[in-house]
């Protein structure tokens, strides 16, 4: 018992590390290996339970797949993937942040003091707790729904984080041939060219010649 408590608080532990470190982390890369520890982490806790299949499934699908496409989209995105330091508004956010806390403990804390006490640990799952067959039944029948959304959300972020990309390329280029074509104007709208030849054609006295 105290071996699986102990398993139970690590898993615990190192999910809300890994959360906390996936909000926090102004690196992108940093944030995706926050969640890659957080999805390690539950799949302990789905170990723990006695559901192996979810743990497998949890490795293979989201820390196998999922965070690998999240380093591919920041890799498409490049430097664009970290936004720029703001410094506005950080009372106000701060505020937010501690109401946001606050409110949190304080139902954590009225849960806790009016749950009704537990009277005896949860009964043994049963047999076919976790296998291939049982959450086949229950993903095909009453998560039929949600777990076609949850691909088609994947796929609308894929195709946003490319849309973002290519805006931002086009917004590059654009700014750089703008700045090429007024760097090769003068002042008055001439090319630089042009008041160059002028100014070896005329004479200091303003003669020109010949």
């Amino acid at each position: 018992m105290l071996l699986g408590q102990a398993f139970f608080g690590l898993c615990a532990a190192l999910a809300i590390i890994g959360a906390l470190s996936t909000v926090i982390a102004k690196n992108p890369i940093r944030g995706a290996m926050g969640l890659l520890l957080m999805i390690v982490a539950i799949a302990g806790l789905f170990l723990a339970l006695h559901a192996e299949f979810l743990a497998a499934i949890q490795l293979i699908v989201y820390a196998g797949a999922i965070v690998v496409l999240f380093l591919f989209v920041i890799m498409l995105l490049g430097p664009a993937s970290q936004s720029p330091s703001d410094q506005r508004g950080q009372i106000v956010r701060s505020l937010g942040a501690a109401l946001f806390a606050g409110s949190g403990l304080t139902g954590a804390y009225y849960v806790w003091h009016t749950a009704p006490a537990m009277k005896k640990l949860l009964d043994a799952p049963p047999n076919d707790f976790g296998t291939i067959d049982t959450i086949g039944r229950v993903l095909f029948s009453d998560g039929l729904v949600p777990f076609e959304l949850s691909s088609g959300l994947l796929m609308v972020a894929i195709v946003g984080a490319v849309a973002v990309a290519r805006g931002k390329h086009r917004t590059d280029d654009s700014h750089n041939g703008r700045g090429e074509i007024l760097s090769s104007r003068g002042p008055d709208g001439e090319d630089a060219k042009d008041a160059k030849d002028d100014a070896r054609t005329t004479k200091p006295t303003g003669e020109v010649t010949t």
